[in-house]
């Protein structure tokens, strides 16, 4: 680094999806100002995520332990001081990042404008239209501090060799990869299991399809699709995170819910095809640089009231199901059509 190298720490604490959409901004930031050097205080399980970035690292964030409360925040505001940071972006913006800035007083502090009121207007069905996206909130907060970042040509790291462990799993690539992760934090952003199924079965006749998922429940339906159908193979509970991101990395097309393994997949520069349920992409959430059609989303004719929130944690009786309305044949012949 040069004597004019300035020190951005970024605040990104929790939630997968989120830290994920981080990576294709940090990506540009860095390579289009390589003056900079970047360390993103998160938590340690999303560190691999920025493995490919020369110009970030991560400080780990002990929030249940040694930084936990306003004394643990306080100690780690002292520690990262030592790391002569020059600014500060919060592109979290939660009580924890607020109580960091008012011991970074006098440093340059930029927090994400989460667009609360018009999410709120959007769930409450006064305005239905595409709010900015995550991803451009968190390029807003680095021009606040006088970074624009340029987003329109993202540019990825190249797809992971794979070890002798992953290959013999994997097998060879003689066929096409397509990941599934049929799961997501709440049952009304996931696609009907028994749907689901039949979508693996017509593609796994010509594919080789991937099961990504975590959880004994979850582990016992994919092995279940696994011995069912030939060329699923189920990668759940047999990974560590770098070697999940491997994978992901060599697939040709990734299918998620509303979801953090779809961000994940768009980081890495994939095509992604995303089930909505209850949420909506309007609300900024669809994965990193993937047209607009890729998104698949629940009918509103039949469940008018969608989006019912922000994170699928809330709907009328009825609407957990909302997703079932897309057929499984839109599903297989959208993936067919971008493969």
């Amino acid at each position: 680094m040069s004597k004019q190298t300035q020190h951005i720490l970024v605040i990104r604490l929790s939630a997968m999806g989120d830290v994920a959409m981080s990576v294709p901004v940090l990506r540009a930031l860095t390579t289009q100002y390589p003056h900079l050097k970047v360390t993103v205080l998160t938590r340690p399980f999303f560190e691999p995520f920025f493995r490919d970035l020369d110009q970030v690292s991560v400080y780990d964030a002990d929030l249940k332990g040694e930084h936990k409360g306003v004394f643990g925040l306080y100690k780690l505001s002292k520690s990262l001081k030592k790391l002569n940071i020059d600014a500060v972006a919060d592109i979290h913006n939660v009580l924890r990042s607020k109580i960091l800035k008012i011991f970074f007083l006098g440093t340059s502090f930029a927090q994400i404008d989460k667009g609360r009121s018009e999410k709120k207007a959007l769930i409450s069905g006064s305005v239905f239209k595409q709010l900015p996206s995550t991803v451009e909130r968190y390029a807003e907060v680095f021009k606040d501090l006088g970074f624009p970042v340029d987003l329109s040509n993202p540019t990825f790291a190249a797809s992971a060799v794979l070890s002798e462990k992953l290959l013999a799993i994997t097998g060879s690539h003689d066929k096409k990869w397509i990941g599934i992760a049929p799961f997501a934090a709440h049952d009304s952003k996931m696609y009907p299991i028994n749907l689901m199924e039949t979508v693996i079965e017509t593609l796994s006749k010509e594919y080789k399809v991937f099961l990504f998922g975590g959880g004994a429940k979850e582990v016992e339906v994919l092995n279940g699709f696994q011995s069912k159908f030939k060329n699923v193979i189920n990668l759940a509970g047999q990974l560590n995170f770098n070697e999940e991101l491997d994978i992901i990395s060599n697939l040709d097309v990734m299918l998620s819910m509303d979801s953090g393994n779809g961000h994940m997949a768009a980081m890495l520069g994939k095509k992604v095809i995303s089930i909505w349920g209850v949420t909506h992409p309007f609300a900024g959430f669809a994965p990193f640089n993937q047209p607009s059609d890729y998104t698949l989303t629940a009918s509103r004719e039949e469940f008018p009231l969608i989006p019912t929130s922000i994170y699928g944690n809330k709907f009328p009786e009825g609407y957990e199901k909302a997703s079932g309305t897309i057929v499984p044949e839109t599903i297989v012949n959208k993936i067919i059509s971008v493969i």
